[in-house]
């Protein structure tokens, strides 16, 4: 099954990356390049993570790293991955929805 990034959690990353860097370039670069490796995971076992509660849909599921979802939708033929967002971010509140955007 083929990994496909999404222009918003590209940018997820970037931001990640950015707010870490400003303490740590090294600690930023390690952190964004373990989330990736994450992902690259889920080729083999898209569906081994969890639905994601506040979409009701069952091919939204997330992976949860250190503290953050990373949000992915399975069709199939691809894995495309939404948003990575921090667990303390109340996902509820955001608009639109990650899985609505694409």
């Amino acid at each position: 099954m083929k990994i496909e990034w999404t222009e918003p959690a590209l940018l997820d990353l970037e931001s990640i990356r950015d707010y870490i860097g400003r303490d740590s370039e090294y600690y930023a670069t390690r952190l964004v390049g373990k989330i990736i490796e994450a992902v690259e995971a889920l080729e083999k076992f898209p569906e081994m993570d969890r639905s994601v509660p506040e979409a009701e849909e069952e091919n939204i599921r997330e992976l949860l790293f250190y503290n953050y979802r990373i949000i992915y939708r399975v069709e199939p033929e691809r894995i495309l991955i939404l948003t990575v967002i921090h667990s303390a971010r109340d996902l509820s509140q955001k608009k639109p929805k990650p899985w609505e955007v694409i």
